[in-house]
């Protein structure tokens, strides 16, 4: 019994060496991608995520995409990275996709499409991916790829607040102050810059205090 239990913990280390590693799933072998990657054995790592992602495994899929993006391994296919990184964000990994929408809004190895960027933006921040809500935002909020649509941008703004960026929470703030997309409230612009100066952006400490001291205001 030990002797098996002894094989079984060998075959999971070292599924290079062991036959029985053929039939391990593919989040198992990913998982061993990643026990790999962190020790530092990159060719251990590549090869392990390129099984995995063989096998249909997402996250081994953007993970050896990373890897090849990032110069660490190296395919015969010039594409591979970009198509590895393709296959995991129609697989509905939030962070390929916000990846693959980063390559169409600069261009970077493909040719630059903003309203393909938005598409993958979208995507992305539909499941709660916070980078994503930011980029889909600003795009709305400047007409960047997508059309100009302030009240688009406030909903995302508002949505990368509420998950903490610092950042939506200035801009959420300044445009409940203005009525910039949404309605005017004075109490939810002190709220978001409220919470933006926590956080210890000083522009919003200053906004909330003007904000608080003006004549005609309310706010507590």
């Amino acid at each position: 019994m030990h002797r098996l239990l002894r094989r079984a913990v060998l075959c999971a280390a070292l599924a290079h060496l062991c036959p029985l590693a053929v039939a391990m799933p593919p989040a198992l072998v990913a998982e061993a991608g990643v026990g790999a990657y962190e020790a530092g054995r990159l060719d251990e790592a590549a090869r392990l995520f390129e099984q995995a992602a063989r096998g249909g495994n997402r996250l081994a899929q953007f993970n050896y995409a990373m890897m090849l993006f990032r110069g660490e391994t190296a395919s015969p296919n010039e594409h591979a990275a970009w198509r590895w990184l393709r296959r995991a964000a129609h697989a509905g990994l939030p962070q390929a996709q916000f990846n693959l929408a980063l390559l169409y809004d600069r261009g970077d190895g493909v040719a630059r499409s903003l309203p393909t960027a938005a598409e993958w933006y979208l995507r992305a921040a539909v499941q709660g991916h916070v980078d994503a809500q930011v980029s889909l935002a600003s795009m709305y909020f400047v007409g960047h790829g997508v059309p100009l649509d302030y009240a688009a941008a406030a909903r995302w703004y508002l949505a990368a607040a509420n998950a903490g960026h610092a950042g939506s929470q200035y801009i959420i703030a300044s445009m409940y102050e203005a009525g910039n997309g949404v309605e005017r409230n004075a109490d939810l612009a002190a709220h978001w810059y409220r919470q933006a100066a926590k956080q210890g952006d000083a522009l919003a400490r200053q906004k909330l205090e003007a904000l608080i001291s003006a004549p005609d205001n309310t706010t507590q």
